[in-house]
């Protein structure tokens, strides 16, 4: 497949991510290929954006932010999940869309087999590493769940910190992304247009900057992930000890 030029992602993510919709993302891995059409994104604008992880600037984490566009930031979330990004804009303007969701259009054997296994991560070796329980009841993965969420999608892609980085415009390169398809359509004659309509919400979980309409997808996609409103942490009270603790330390 052709991958989208580097000069695609050298602009606002604001206007990178909508267009992203119905492009394909591929990772060609030891195990083979998974590739999928994304259905749902989500941008952020650096140091405009309190929603950023670039926010408050450059950081060993959020490093690939700050580099030229058309590379994944990859980051790890609530111990235990992985999501992925693509820069935008010149380097040092860190701005990213986040891939939300997307509709697996090749190897979901594959994918299957690394949503259940829990957390996907291709050792490189042709293998995935996970706990090997199946999610829920057990029963078979639906077609359409596979990579309905960030982190859904980055565990059946075979993507972790290990790819944060990666270029997805040179060819060669085991991560790329092509022009958008029809549904269903994952090979040429590639369509012209994004197929379907674009909607626009506020962004998923987020607590700052949440009337930023920020969230593309294609309405009526049935791979698209739930909303969920971002709930406020509740502080855990702490406990308080009496003036005789035993270390000889007044708590109060």
């Amino acid at each position: 497949m052709h991958r989208l030029p580097r000069e695609f992602f050298a602009r606002s993510a604001t206007e990178v991510a909508p267009d992203l919709l119905g492009c394909v993302l591929w990772h060609d891995s030891p195990a083979g290929r998974v590739a999928v059409r994304l259905v749902e994104v989500e941008a952020y604008q650096g140091a405009s954006d309190p929603a950023s992880h670039a926010y408050r600037g450059q950081t060993t984490r959020n490093g690939v932010m700050f580099g030229p566009p058309g590379h994944v930031y990859v980051y790890f979330t609530y111990g235990m999940h992985f999501c992925a990004n693509l820069v935008c804009q010149p380097p040092r303007r860190a701005e990213a869309v986040l891939l939300r969701a997307g509709e697996v259009v090749a190897g979901a054997e594959l994918a299957a087999q690394r949503r259940l296994r829990g957390n996907g991560r291709d050792t490189g070796n042709g293998r995935d590493t996970g706990n090997g329980r199946a999610s829920g009841n057990g029963r078979p993965m639906r077609a359409v769940d596979l990579a309905r969420g960030p982190a859904r999608l980055c565990q059946a892609l075979g993507i972790d910190r290990g790819l944060d980085g990666a270029d997805v415009c040179t060819p060669g390169m085991p991560l790329g992304i092509g022009p958008a398809v029809p549904s269903g359509n994952p090979t040429p004659p590639i369509a012209t247009a994004v197929p379907g309509v674009i909607s626009t919400g506020p962004r998923v979980g987020v607590s700052q900057a949440a009337d930023r309409p920020w969230r593309y997808w294609l309405a009526g996609d049935n791979h698209v992930s739930s909303y969920r409103v971002s709930k406020p942490r509740r502080a855990r009270p702490k406990r308080v000890t009496g003036a005789g603790a035993e270390n000889g330390t007044m708590h109060r």
